[in-house]
């Protein structure tokens, strides 16, 4: 059963769920409206990362008051989650670099032949 928390913690927790809602909302959006794929996966992958930094800091808070001491096990969430969106962005985006260049040289030598 969680604490009462006091107002200040209360309305930090809050902000930052907020404001992880918007940059999971704006990179679904961006995702869903930008036109090619290279742009499409650039917005979720920023929105991601910002949204879960926001979400872990607002359990970091969240889990400081129940526990009253620092809980640091959720520093190593956002840790992973920090690195590995953009690291799994750049590999998508480099396979789709080399799948466009094998088709472009596949449909440069359907034209010579």
């Amino acid at each position: 059963m969680m604490p009462d928390l006091p107002v200040w913690a209360a309305a930090v927790i809050a902000f930052l769920l907020i404001v992880a809602g918007f940059f999971a909302l704006t990179g679904s959006l961006g995702l869903l409206r930008l036109p090619d794929f290279y742009s499409r996966i650039h917005a979720p992958t920023l929105a991601n990362t910002l949204a879960a930094f926001c979400l872990v800091v607002a359990i970091l808070v969240a889990a400081s008051f129940e526990q009253h001491r620092f809980v640091a096990h959720s520093l190593l969430v956002s840790f992973f989650l920090i690195i590995t969106s953009p690291v799994t962005a750049m590999l998508l985006m480099r396979a789709a670099i080399k799948r466009q260049l094998r088709h472009e040289l596949e449909e440069k030598n359907k034209a010579l032949k």
